[in-house]
């Protein structure tokens, strides 16, 4: 019996832009009506990005993404909601944390933590040993999930230096990134050794950046697990690039794919029971007991 599949949604990311695509959700309510699109479609869970009002440009204060789990839980009251704590263009922690403070019906079931320090095409993600533990401090104190993000294995073994703090608690979800070009690459070698590498009770993604997001995601698919997809990663329909996707022909490709590996989607409830996290519908983030 195949496990169900795990569609985790990135609608918007840091980097894509109206002048790049006209399909890129940024105003609050674009971000929320694309992700009640594909919640009516079928997603276990949705990654976001804040933008700001005034230049479209990334943001981390916690208002607008109040705005945006706000509007979200009107419709789905249960979705998985992760809050970006990147380190691409905010170097503070009380920045890059300040989305955790949000509390009650707003607050995130989870938040992104990056493993380690790398380099983008234009731009570099700082995160230092100090700031990835400071921010795995504030999501336990919090009750806020860590959805780990690991570009290549060594950051898969830094997580494994984290439990061992103490820093991260079972059972673990990892967002397995391939294809970016500091890191590993889309190779299913690399994808295995990563695959292998993870900690007991670990539950995984596979992303590809740019071209690499429909052969990682048919991949994971594939071999039983799930996918990381959306236009953050990837803005292209096809890889000659003669199409600008929406994120509803992303998800439509990826149920079709779906089907075809006899996988069902993975419901939020049932991500929620894996993950040790509260019911939603007004219970967000870890279970406490």
């Amino acid at each position: 019996m195949e496990e169900n599949l795990i569609i985790d949604f990135t609608p918007t990311g840091m980097i894509p832009t109206k002048g790049m695509t006209p399909h890129v959700p940024v105003t609050v309510s674009e971000i929320i009506e694309d992700i009640h699109l594909a919640w009516e479609l079928g997603i276990t869970k949705v990654h976001l990005h804040a933008r700001s009002p005034e230049n479209g440009n990334a943001t981390f204060e916690k208002e607008i993404y109040a705005g945006i789990i706000e509007g979200i839980r009107k419709f789905a009251p249960g979705l998985v909601v992760c809050v970006s704590l990147s380190g691409r263009t905010h170097i503070k922690f009380e920045e890059r944390s300040d989305a955790l403070e949000l509390d009650g019906f707003l607050k995130p079931d989870m938040g992104s933590l990056t493993l380690s320090s790398l380099n983008f095409n234009k731009i570099a993600s700082i995160n230092s040993p100090d700031m990835i533990q400071s921010l795995a401090g504030k999501m336990q104190k919090h009750g806020v999930v860590p959805e780990l993000e690991a570009f290549d294995a060594g950051m898969i073994n830094y997580a494994k230096y984290l439990i061992k703090r103490g820093l991260l608690e079972p059972p673990y979800y990892f967002n397995l990134l391939l294809g970016n070009i500091a890191c590993a690459q889309a190779d299913i070698l690399y994808a295995g050794i990563m695959i292998r590498d993870l900690p007991e009770n670990s539950i995984w993604s596979l992303a590809g950046i740019g071209d690499d997001q429909l052969k990682m995601n048919s991949v994971a698919i594939a071999i039983g697990g799930g996918v990381r997809v959306g236009l953050e990663d990837n803005i292209w329909y096809d890889s000659k690039r003669t199409k600008l996707a929406s994120n509803l022909d992303l998800l439509k490709r990826i149920h079709i794919i779906a089907e075809a590996n006899g996988r069902n989607i993975m419901s939020s409830d049932e991500f929620r029971q894996k993950m040790n996290m509260e019911s939603g519908n007004g219970k967000y983030g870890r279970m406490t007991h």
